[in-house]
Parts: structure tokens; sequence; C-alpha cells
């Protein structure tokens, strides 16, 4: 488990995942292109499906913006299909199984849950620019209205 906390102007981690239809996503897929990484605890949980249908809503002004989103969590495939079939998300599901991604962005570890100390996913959101370096390093967001708060530091209108 990392404690570590990406910082910004620093490289993201590379990574290659399976997507939600079982094809492998790598980050340098999307080289010369803005990326938001964003990890959350479990798939069709309230707060997770929240923040998902937050970002399926405000993805054509993302992308118009220039911003690719990806989802990262520890759920299975086939819960991720799940979850975007349920919920019509209209960008990449990630499975990170072995949680060796979420660890390499600082995204698991100790978190207050309900008044007690737990080790969990730490709902986390990265912005990287064309280089893949990180603009913006955001740690234990809440899930309502991160969206909002997030396309206000990017400047993204709506």
């Amino acid at each position: 488990m990392s404690g570590t906390k990406l910082e910004i102007g620093t490289k993201a981690p590379a990574f290659s995942l399976k997507d939600q239809d079982g094809a492998s996503v790598s980050l340098s897929d999307f080289e010369g292109q803005k990326v938001i990484v964003y990890f959350y605890p479990a798939a069709g949980t309230p707060g997770c499906t929240t923040q998902a249908c937050d970002f399926r809503d405000n993805i054509n002004s993302l992308k118009s913006a220039g911003y690719q989103v990806l989802g990262v969590s520890k759920d299975k495939v086939e819960d991720l299909k799940k979850f975007q079939a349920e919920q019509g998300l209209n960008f990449p599901l990630l499975s990170d199984l072995d949680l060796d991604v979420h660890n390499a962005y600082g995204a698991y570890g100790e978190k207050n849950l309900y008044g007690k100390l737990v080790t969990g996913v730490l709902r986390s959101t990265f912005v990287l620019d064309e280089t893949g370096t990180i603009e913006l390093a955001l740690y234990n967001v809440k899930a309502t209205g991160h969206v909002a708060s997030l396309r206000k530091k990017l400047g993204v209108d709506a």
C-alpha cells in the first residue's frame, strides 16, 4: 500500500487496465490529449453513482474543452459493464483488481469512514496535460458537486 500522494508537475504513473468491455486501455493511448483520471470506491454504490452520472452529464463540455474521462475502481469487468449499462455511462470504466494503479496514484490508504479509521479507496481525481504531467491532484473529494467544482478549476464553461 502506498501512502505517496502525487504532486502537480510530476509525470503521471503509466498504466494499462481492462475496461468494461474487457479491452486493454493504457494511459499512453491518450498521449497528446488532456485526461481526467478519477478513482472511486465501488460501482453501483450511491456516492459513486452520483459522481459517475455527474461526469456522464458533463462529458460533452469536458470533451469540448479537450478532456477525456477515465473512471478507475477495484471492481470486476462484469460489474463495470453492468454499472455502465444501468447508468448510461459514456466514458471508459477501468478495472484495477490488484490495486496497483490505485497505489501508484496514492488513491488507496487510510481514511475516515463515518468516524472510523479504515483502509480503502480514496476518492481522488487527477487532471493530466497532453504530455501526461499532473496539472491537478485532488484527494478525498466529495462525490456530490465534485464535477462542478472540477469544471470551475479547469475553467470549463457550462
